[in-house]
């Protein structure tokens, strides 16, 4: 057939948005997702607007643009074992936008420093340097722009999957960096850090019990969110101990006693054992559904 003919009689190729699949087909999954995905920065811009940010408005945007570029990060990082705890594979098809997002929140959170620091270039430069906290955030920063800049299809087809896979398993040493600057940037109030922190430490032990073969059921995914809460609770009570001088047991005593409300330990143990009753939830309608399609072939 001519090049001519070929043209003429192809047909058109789907168009992709962030709301089609990849047959170009709308998704309502990713529709939400990536409305969803809006709601933390209109909510910026409207407390902006509304002069709801306090005196260093500037600076309060700086915080919260930071915080959701790590919040939507852990998102992006629990969506693989969502997918295997739940047995929707449909999930992962957000997990890029998630990503990219994460890279959108974090690319806003470092224009607006670079605003508070008059756009100086040598000002931004010494301070990146000189402050071993920035210095982790911009490596974070670029690992992350590497991972955005390669999240194309078109990407994978030039690298090849494996390089790409290779790569892109960067993501878990950039969330290490994420919440360690996290850590080092807050002053006083560690709790966001530190459930950051013990989200992290599920969602990679998560990712251990896959690479182990152990199936997420309920089990194995209780074992994991109590494991979980102890070290956060006992990351929380180093941090302080080193930081600020505070004595660890006084911080995991504040973990332990409900009169101070929930720590971070208690919400990572609640997130946790809401994940293992879907994954046990899950394996089990699994299972049933295998020994209903047994039963014919055993009458």
């Amino acid at each position: 057939m001519s090049t001519l003919s070929q043209r003429l009689f192809a047909l058109p190729s789907p168009t992709f948005w962030p709301w089609t699949d990849r047959l170009g087909r709308f998704s309502w999954l990713k529709a939400i997702v990536f409305a969803a995905l809006f709601i933390p920065g209109v909510w910026i811009v409207i407390q902006y607007t509304q002069g709801w940010l306090g005196p260093r408005t500037l600076t309060e945007m700086i915080h919260q643009t930071g915080d959701w570029a790590v919040r939507i990060l852990m998102i992006s990082l629990a969506i693989t074992p969502l997918r295997y705890a739940t047995q929707l594979p449909k999930l992962i098809s957000a997990r890029r936008m998630v990503g990219v997002a994460s890279l959108a929140y974090l690319i806003w959170h470092v224009s607006l420093y670079f605003m508070d620091q008059q756009l100086d270039p040598i000002r931004i430069a010494s301070e990146i340097i000189l402050r071993i906290y920035l210095t982790i955030g911009f490596i974070a920063l670029i690992g992350l722009i590497a991972l955005g800049v390669t999240s194309f299809d078109s990407a994978i087809r030039r690298m090849g999957a494996l390089a790409w896979g290779r790569l892109h398993k960067l993501v878990h040493g950039i969330a290490v960096l994420a919440v360690l600057h996290y850590f080092m940037q807050t002053k006083l109030d560690q709790f966001q850090p530190t459930l950051m922190l013990g989200s992290l430490i599920f969602l990679e032990g998560c990712r251990v019990l896959v690479w182990r073969r152990v199936k997420l059921g309920f089990v194995a995914l209780a074992g994991l969110s109590v494991a979980s809460a102890i070290l956060t609770a006992l990351g929380e009570a180093g941090w302080y101990a080193v930081a600020t001088k505070v004595h660890g047991i006084l911080v995991l005593y504040a973990n332990l006693s409900l009169r101070m409300g929930l720590r971070p330990a208690w919400w990572i143990l609640i997130a946790g054992l809401v994940f293992a009753v879907l994954g046990g939830v899950r394996l089990h309608l699994k299972q049933r559904e295998k020994a209903q399609g047994l039963k014919p072939s055993l009458a």
